[in-house]
């Protein structure tokens, strides 16, 4: 295996990752964001007002989007398959 491929598939891989992570991530930190503000303003200093919405937010939005995740997956790793003789070379 060339390094340049495999350079190639990790960061495919890492960028695949990121992607797939973002909208729950950014539904946390949007939902933590807006809980800690209405905690400085009301002056409420408990700890599971900030935990516990943040992960109704998350486990509501990996349900929605659980099928793009999946497919989005599944297709890479379906190409991952095909292509991996051009990966390993012709060894077998």
């Amino acid at each position: 295996m060339n390094p340049d491929i495999a350079v190639s598939l990790v960061a495919k891989g890492l960028e695949l990752a990121l992607i797939i992570s973002a909208p729950t991530l950014i539904a946390g930190l949007a939902v933590g964001l807006l809980v800690s503000i209405f905690q400085a303003v009301t002056q409420i200093q408990e700890m599971t007002l900030s935990f516990i919405p943040k992960i109704i937010v998350m486990v509501v939005l990996i349900g929605v989007t659980f099928p793009w995740m999946l497919s989005t997956l599944m297709e890479y790793t379906v190409a991952l398959i095909q292509n991996m003789n051009s990966y390993v070379g012709k060894s077998f």
